[in-house]
């Protein structure tokens, strides 16, 4: 046996490692050692997940979190925000520019009822179909040079909430919470409100393989009762004491398997902090979920429908330190105008004014506006074209998007489409620069945020993403 202090080895920096020398070392066998082993990595798990918990903050932020409205379908920018005269000038022709592929055959050129007229101090230009929003046109900073890299629902949807169109990759509320962890441990950093399924569901709000209890937890808010929209929190069978009880015997199983197993197994560790969060939701969720405290001025304000009750809730669990809340406007496409455009388009626009003015003005006489982060926007935008001579086909080349409060700069339009609004043409931002700037106004360095996998290092922005300087405020 060496002397204490003998120079056993030496480290990759050339610094050695001394260890004092220890008498009667009892011999162990190979599993004794693996077990040891096993427990040193167990700790270095630990300090991963302590790593995690700790806000990734690199620079000032602006906001503290974020709600995503998501008009499932994609909505056409033109009817909204980015008016486009040549469609009236030219409608029903198909001149040079109006003729990018698209999923299916279109016709000419097909004119928007909308009408435009500049709002607030900054004279932004907003159409009549949004009477109300257009109240807060200086809280509004345009986004009418977005883009994305495919035609159809289902790879545009991941790449929207995904950062890549690849399956099984995580979230952007997933890195959100996984980033910058929850301000209240009794609510889910990330909640996903949808009455219904949009379409791929529960992959939209995935963590995949970041620790599970950053996976968004979904809720239909079809029905307002809060044990009807979270029907899993509450066992009527069982006291609560009695609850307490079984979870607490089924954590200290749990964590002599997290221990026999090393200590390394995200699916395992997520489970018990997934256990510990419900049982600890069964009061603050229940609150969060009840609209009925709300006064009733304020449920008038936000008017009535899945989509007003979706941004009542929205604000509620913002305000409770949820840090990413997605609203989607409702079941399946909604916003998939194939047929009947204007018509639908008029509806659908009635039904989202109100209540995100409500939620603006709400957010903003609580002083929650500054810190947080309103994104509105669908996996992608409408074809100037007709498709049917009434719809409007999908367009990945260019569409609108918005955002509001958490330090975007208001009151401005930032790039621009062509004169049809087909395809983005000046300062373009793709899906992956919108993620940047969410990011970037959350105090995070997109480059930075990254969780190694299976060999490489993975971040939200995939290889891409840049933040335009012009929308920060």
């Amino acid at each position: 046996m060496q002397s204490a202090g003998t120079l056993i080895r030496q480290q990759g920096d050339g610094v050695g490692v001394r260890i004092p020398a220890v008498q009667n070392i009892p011999a162990i066998n190979r599993r004794e050692a693996l077990a040891c082993m096993g427990g040193g990595l167990g700790m270095l798990g630990l300090k991963s997940a302590l790593d995690a918990a700790s806000p990734v903050v690199h620079f000032a932020p602006k906001a503290k979190r974020v709600i995503h409205l998501f008009m499932n379908g994609g909505p056409f920018g033109p009817d909204f925000f980015d008016p486009k005269p040549a469609l009236i000038k030219y409608a029903g022709q198909r001149p040079a520019g109006a003729d990018l592929r698209t999923e299916r055959p279109t016709g000419g050129l097909l004119a928007t009822p909308a009408k435009f007229s500049p709002h607030g101090q900054s004279g932004l230009p907003v159409s009549d179909l949004l009477p109300h929003l257009a109240q807060h046109a200086d809280d509004l900073c345009i986004l009418r040079s977005c883009h994305t890299d495919n035609p159809n629902h289902g790879p545009a949807l991941l790449l929207m909430n995904n950062g890549t169109m690849t399956e099984r990759v995580p979230s952007m509320g997933s890195w959100l919470s996984y980033g910058l962890g929850s301000e209240n441990q009794n609510l889910p950093a990330f909640v996903v409100l949808c009455p219904g399924r949009p379409v791929r569901f529960s992959i939209l709000w995935s963590s995949a393989f970041l620790p599970a209890q950053h996976q968004g937890v979904y809720i239909n808010h079809s029905n307002l009762d809060p044990r009807e929209m979270i029907p899993w929190l509450h066992n009527p069978r069982i006291q609560q004491a009695d609850q307490r009880r079984l979870l607490d015997l089924m954590d200290d199983l749990n964590r002599e398997h997290l221990a026999a197993r090393g200590g390394i197994d995200n699916a395992l560790q997520g489970r018990i902090e997934a256990m510990e969060t419900a049982y600890r939701m069964q009061s603050a969720a229940t609150d969060a979920f009840d609209l009925d405290k709300e006064p009733q001025k304020t449920r008038e304000m936000y008017g009535t429908g899945h989509f007003s009750n979706g941004c009542l809730l929205a604000r509620r669990l913002c305000e409770r330190g949820v840090r990413f809340v997605q609203l989607y406007y409702g079941n399946g496409q909604p916003w998939d105008t194939h047929s009947n455009h204007d018509a639908t388009t008029k509806k659908l626009a009635l039904d989202i004014d109100r209540p995100i003015a409500a939620l603006i003005a709400d957010l903003k006489q609580r002083g929650l506006l500054d810190e947080t982060l309103i994104v509105w926007g669908g996996e992608f935008g409408r074809t100037p074209v007709s498709e049917n001579g009434s719809g409007r086909d999908h367009n990945p080349h260019g569409f609108t998007m918005f955002m509001a409060g958490g330090g975007a700069r208001g009151g401005m339009a930032y790039g621009e489409s062509d004169e049809f609004g087909f395809k983005a043409a000046e300062d373009k931002m793709h899906v992956n620069d919108v993620h940047a700037t969410i990011l970037r106004l959350l105090g995070i360095d997109h480059e930075r945020l990254t969780f190694r996998y299976a060999g490489r290092d993975y971040r939200l922005t995939n290889v891409a993403g840049k933040v335009p300087q012009a929308v920060l405020g």
